[in-house]
């Protein structure tokens, strides 16, 4: 009987154990995730403090832009704080052109607002973020039947609709990333958008586009509302859908 009870308790003490192993410990039992840890924490911590900031982030937000092919990662540790810039990163490659996803297989790489809804420790592509493609507009917007879906931030360099980052530079995203939902942030926001808005070259480019792109000029129109938002106050806007799929702010 004593025996009994005292495998009882462990098997009990066991699962308690299991029930409190935070996110954090759980994604470094991954390999490739705890090598990531051995081989940049360190790095980021260092980067961290050079720039003032606090490590770990508790709050991460990232953007992206196609055309200019960069990746912008913000942190803050308060709720009530702005976003400080961390780091841009170089996004290796583009598929598709400007303009939103609106189909499976039209190699689009999603324009719009997401959140990351997936932490992929076994990625084919090293280590893989996934965003919530179609969100709430893209699904009013988008092919009914066949929208298409399963887009990441990723490693590996290559891509047919997703954001491709090098293996080394998703290591640091990843991290932070585990960091932030590790923090309680279960929903860490990604803006993409087909350009910088405030890089003139770039919105030349997107001009021209539109000529051509009626169906686009409008959309990014209220992208551009939502990124002028936040280039002034450094906070995330507050962007609702309406019946028609139209972001409003």
């Amino acid at each position: 009987m004593k025996r009994l009870i005292v495998l009882v308790l462990m098997m009990w003490c066991a699962g308690q154990t299991s029930a409190q192993q935070s996110f954090l410990d759980n994604q470094k039992m991954f390999p490739k995730v705890g090598e990531a840890y051995r081989e940049k924490e360190e790095l980021l911590k260092k980067e961290f403090a050079k720039k003032g900031l606090a490590y770990p982030a508790r709050y991460m937000f990232v953007r992206s832009f196609k055309l200019d092919s960069e990746m912008e990662i913000w942190v803050k540790n308060n709720a009530a704080d702005t976003f400080q810039l961390f780091k841009s990163y170089r996004v290796c490659t583009l598929s598709g052109k400007m303009g939103p996803k609106r189909k499976e297989g039209d190699r689009q790489v999603p324009e719009g607002f997401y959140y990351i809804n997936d932490f992929n420790p076994n990625s084919n592509y090293h280590l893989s973020l996934g965003i919530n493609y179609p969100n709430f507009s893209d699904r009013i917007l988008s092919d009914a039947k066949r929208p298409g879906g399963e887009i990441y931030i990723h490693g590996n360099c290559i891509t047919v609709g997703c954001i491709p980052l090098t293996d080394e530079f998703i290591d640091e995203v990843y991290i932070l990333a585990v960091n932030a939902k590790n923090a309680g942030q279960d929903f860490i926001p990604v803006h993409v958008f087909p350009v910088k808005f405030g890089n003139v070259r770039s919105m030349d480019y997107l001009g021209n586009v539109s000529l051509t792109d009626n169906s686009s000029q409008q959309f990014w129109v209220e992208l551009k509302t939502a990124y002028d938002y936040f280039e002034k106050h450094h906070r995330l806007p507050v962007v609702l859908v309406d019946d028609k799929g139209k972001y409003i702010m």
